[in-house]
């Protein structure tokens, strides 16, 4: 059974309450119980963090090295300025899949450029929760690819 780690980056434990506008009503709880049970249907184990600290992240990337077979990451704010967590992305040399609920292309200039997206295998953005379902789908296709 493939392992994966989902990590929701800072103020994403806001979900439900944080710009419905932007990133709708469902709380982050319901949404981590979709991508949960989306993972169980996959025949993935999937674990879930969040954290509003940069070194947290690196920290749960660096585990994840060991332990895990991909990671769906929504790294928020975090996506347009860390370093940090993009080698981290880089170091660890498992798939990464870049993940936003917003389409970060068409808000404030300062979302458009991301520089963990170099280190990812692919970039996701502008489906609302979907987004991290899509990101799941995008690991069982290396998965699969890797498999042939």
């Amino acid at each position: 059974m493939k392992k994966i780690l989902v990590i929701h980056g800072p103020n994403l434990n806001l979900l439900g309450e944080r710009e419905p506008g932007v990133y709708g009503t469902d709380t982050f709880e319901s949404i981590n119980e979709e991508i949960g049970k989306y993972c169980t249907e996959l025949g993935f184990d999937c674990e879930i963090f969040q954290s509003n600290h940069e070194g947290a992240i690196i920290d749960k990337l660096h585990e994840a090295r060991l332990c895990k077979d991909g990671v769906v990451i929504n790294a928020g704010a975090y996506t347009h300025y860390s370093y940090a967590i993009r080698d981290a992305i880089a170091a660890v040399k498992i798939p990464v899949i870049e993940v936003h609920m917003s389409d970060i292309h068409a808000r404030e200039e300062f979302r458009h450029l991301s520089v963990i997206e170099p280190v990812c295998r692919k970039q996701i953005c502008g489906f609302g929760k979907r987004s991290y379902m899509m990101g799941v789908d995008a690991l069982k296709e290396i998965f699969d690819n890797e498999q042939d």
